[in-house]
């Protein structure tokens, strides 16, 4: 055979190999990435769908942080408590823990384990550059140079959810009866009144403008005020049911259903009088009662609601009838919207964890103002009704380091600008909380960043001293929303923004501002509770929005 042949068919036959070689060695590779094989993130000629990073226009590094999570951590029921069993006269600083099974908050880097680094959402990875330090804290962070990038698409705008719940209203009907029944057709009547109000002209066009449609809100709440009923269910046992939490940031829950529980005006002994069904358990005490009432696990949470369910069904025949799609449960837990996700799939759910991205349906569901209720006697202690006029402070925001939204806040800004008051924990003695109030008090804007999840006492507590809230929560549907026009009175700043806050916060006029802040006057008594209910207080506007989502979605 000639050598010039034989020489080409080796060379072939060498370069198969090398191709198989590399083909295996790929699909080794990609295995070892499917399955976060320990130390995957090196193998770098990999993308990475799930990098945090943030670009800066400012001067500072853009960075990102290690999300190294596993499915148990022994020490994270100690860990998680120890924020949810605060006295409840805390300054609102601590916002609501992460599920278990989906964080691991022992921050143990694989990289550098002597240098903790700050715990993600498991929908966040990592890329590695230099590492530097936040201010004040003992968490690190990861410097990177690409952009920032969420798995599963991009953050819904505020605009973007304001189509969506003229769609959703529209479109979201509940199961038609094979007989319309008197209740069905008092609905009816006041879905063709609410759309058909008179134009109201007895209030300013400033005070008319928090709403997004005043005069259909005006008629709509004296419809529910002379016809709305509601039957409370017996069923069920304390603690988990019939025994409402008052104290705390998960208080809203606990404060509607001591008020409803009492009311008069709206519940009713006959169900067959009832517009909607309420279904009284506490999230929270259902949180509470794991490990300490046999239960191991959500799913026995989950489980326990679903014989409660199977009670009332058999019981009664309204759940049947729509297939629950006229009941409605008030929950403040951040593990509420999994909890309830499928056995009250139907249902209006109020709920403080309103996190459009995790199963929260605008048009059917209602946004639950997170309160942070200090006093079971009073919960309007510590709120003071005419803060400070005198606004030093440009932005202010001071809060433990939960989730990976607030230490790149501080990244950026703690420390960068004079007029910028971004810091984290502060002290939880009288004396702190006092400083807290009052810088509240002094600041135009206050920051709102989410934690673990999206919701943040500091959203109603901004309101309440008149401090523009910003917030920074991608995904989170503010309260009562099908309600306010919440563009009038707050700012809504992307994750992904961080890094222009300052610009942002300054290009918002003088005019606009001066605006904005009297608006935040005119909004607080919506978000107040009373121990006997006042007109347009929170009780009622929980409740009106519950009646509004059933009155839109009757055929």
């Amino acid at each position: 055979m000639d050598n010039g042949l034989l020489f080409r068919r080796l060379h072939h036959l060498h370069i198969k190999k090398l191709i198989l070689s590399i083909g295996i060695l790929a699909v080794v590779l990609s295995l070892l990435h499917l399955f976060a094989f320990p130390y995957g993130n090196y193998l770098s000629i990999f993308p990475h769908d799930n990098v945090v990073s943030i670009s800066s226009t400012n001067g500072s590094k853009p960075f990102s942080v290690n999300p190294k999570l596993t499915d148990s951590d022994s020490n994270l029921d100690q860990k998680i408590d120890s924020d949810h069993n605060l006295p409840s006269d805390d300054v609102g600083q601590v916002d609501t823990a992460l599920e278990m099974k989906e964080i691991n908050l022992n921050l143990v880097s694989i990289f550098e384990p002597e240098k903790p680094v700050l715990v993600l959402p498991k929908n966040l990875s990592l890329v590695h550059d230099k590492e530097p330090k936040i201010e004040g804290s003992d968490i690190s962070v990861t410097p990177i140079s690409s952009a920032l990038r969420k798995k599963g698409g991009k953050a819904m705008s505020i605009t973007e959810m304001n189509s969506l719940l003229l769609v959703n209203s529209a479109e979201k009907k509940l199961k038609r009866p094979r007989l319309a029944s008197q209740r069905d057709r008092e609905l009816q009547d006041a879905k063709y009144q609410i759309l058909n109000a008179p134009i109201q002209r007895s209030i300013s066009q400033v005070h008319a403008s928090l709403f997004r449609n005043y005069s259909m809100f005006v008629r709509s709440y004296e419809l529910m005020e002379s016809k709305f009923k509601v039957y409370i269910y017996r069923e069920g046992e304390k603690p988990i049911f019939h025994n409402p939490y008052t104290r705390g940031i998960y208080a809203s829950e606990g404060w509607f259903m001591k008020l409803m529980e009492k009311n008069k005006q709206f519940a009713v002994k006959d169900p067959k009088k009832a517009h909607m069904f309420y279904l009284p358990f506490s999230s929270v005490k259902l949180r509470n009662a794991l490990n300490e009432s046999g239960f191991r696990s959500q799913k026995d949470l989950e489980n326990h609601l679903k014989k409660y369910v199977d009670i009332i069904a058999t019981k009664y025949r309204f759940w049947n009838k729509r297939g629950g799609a006229d009941h409605f449960l008030v929950a403040c837990h951040d593990w509420a919207p999994r909890s309830t996700r499928k056995i009250f799939e139907n249902c209006t759910r109020a709920l403080c964890n309103s996190n459009i991205a995790g199963g929260f349906k605008i048009g059917k569901d209602v946004s639950l103002p997170v309160t942070y209720i200090r006093s079971s006697e009073n919960p309007l202690k510590d709120i003071e009704k005419n803060p400070s006029p005198n606004k030093t402070i440009l932005a202010f925001f001071a809060g433990g380091m939960h989730g990976y939204v607030r230490p790149i806040l501080l990244h950026y800004w703690q420390n960068k600008q004079p007029d910028m008051k971004i810091v984290g924990p502060m002290p939880r003695d009288i004396e702190g909380k006092a400083k807290y109030r009052e810088f509240m008090k002094a600041s135009k804007y206050c920051i709102c960043a989410k934690g673990y999840e999206v919701h943040t006492p500091r959203v109603v507590e901004s309101i309440y001293y008149e401090c523009v809230p910003v917030i920074i929560s991608d995904n989170y549907v503010p309260p009562l929303f099908e309600v306010f026009d919440w563009e009038s009175f707050a700012l809504f700043v992307l994750e992904k923004d961080i890094p222009n806050l300052r610009e942002i916060l300054l290009s918002v006029s003088e005019d606009r501002y001066a605006m904005m802040k009297r608006r935040l006057k005119m909004v607080q008594r919506y978000f107040f509770w009373h121990k006997i209910p006042e007109k347009y207080d929170l009780f009622h506007m929980i409740l009106h929005s519950v009646w509004y989502s059933r009155v839109f979605r009757v055929l």
